[in-house]
Formats: C-alpha cells, sequence, structure tokens
C-alpha cells in the first residue's frame, strides 16, 4: 500500500502543478482510483469528483454513454474507456480525467476477454488515450494492478503537457 499512496501523491503533486482538477469513472475498480487519491491531505485542490459507474444503465446516465455504443462494443473495450473518460469530463468541473472498465472476476469472462482484461480511458490535454491489459491473479490483485496502472499512466500524460 506505500507504493500506492506514493503513486497518489506524485499524481497529486503533477495535477496540482499543471493546475489541472481531476475526474475519475470507475467500473471495475469500484472507486479504488478515487480512493487511493483522496487518502492524499488536500486532494481538494486537484481532485474533483468520481463516478463509480458499474452497471451499463449507469454509464448511460452518469456519463451519456449510447447503450448502442455500449451493446456494439462490450462494456469492456477501449471504446467505452473513451467514453467514460470523457464522459466523466464533460459531466464535471474537471480538465483531466481517467477511466478502467474490466471483468477483474473471479466470473465474468467472454470470448476474447479472459479474466484480467482492463480497458483504460484517459483525457488529457485535449487528447484521449485507451488501452487494453490483462492482469493475472485473484479478483483484489486484478483491481489492485488496476489502480496501479491507471495512476501511473495518468502521470505520464499529466508530466508530457
Amino acid at each position: 500500500m506505500n507504493d500506492m499512496l506514493e503513486l497518489a501523491e506524485k499524481v497529486g503533486v503533477a495535477l496540482k502543478a499543471k493546475k489541472l482538477l481531476l475526474s475519475v469513472a470507475e467500473s471495475c475498480t469500484g472507486g479504488g482510483v478515487s480512493c487511493a487519491l483522496t487518502e492524499m491531505p488536500g486532494s481538494s485542490e486537484w481532485f474533483d469528483c468520481g463516478f463509480v459507474s458499474y452497471s451499463n444503465s449507469a454509464k448511460s446516465e452518469m456519463l451519456n454513454i449510447p447503450a448502442s455504443l455500449i451493446a456494439q462494443h462490450g462494456a469492456v473495450s477501449e471504446e467505452i474507456a473513451a467514453a467514460m473518460a470523457e464522459g466523466a469530463l464533460a459531466n464535471s468541473e474537471a480538465h483531466a480525467s481517467l477511466s478502467t472498465t474490466g471483468i477483474a472476476g473471479p466470473g465474468g469472462a467472454v470470448p476474447g476477454k479472459p479474466v484480467g482484461t482492463v480497458c483504460f480511458g484517459w483525457r488529457v490535454g485535449g487528447i484521449t488515450h485507451t488501452e487494453r491489459k490483462v492482469f493475472s491473479g485473484d479478483r483484489h490483485a486484478v483491481r489492485e494492478q488496476t489502480v496501479a496502472h491507471a495512476l501511473t499512466k495518468l502521470l505520464r500524460y499529466v508530466d508530457e503537457i
């Protein structure tokens, strides 16, 4: 957990230095990214809000993602991760966002998307980035790796602007 706190602190320092507010849209992490970030004292200076949109209907209602897009690509897809990151920005005061959507397990695998599949979205500096990863381990391990990866890449994208 110390590594996660150190990573969250680095993210906070970078966001504050660039005068950016962050919003987060989470599915498979169930608020884990938001929790890690708000462990930091003073996080209200750079953290705006988090959306835990676990169901498809919540993704549509909270983040303005068309149900047809979810039906076309599936909730665990880079297309939906991008839409979640963009929806988090559109429904907040933030300047940057990240999203997570995946299959943490132990069930939920579908053809082409095994347990551990996670799609990410980051919207920073007017650019949307996405990535698909497959993590190993149990539900807890997949979720922990997802949070760490989401924050690591966010830090990289913030540092690049």
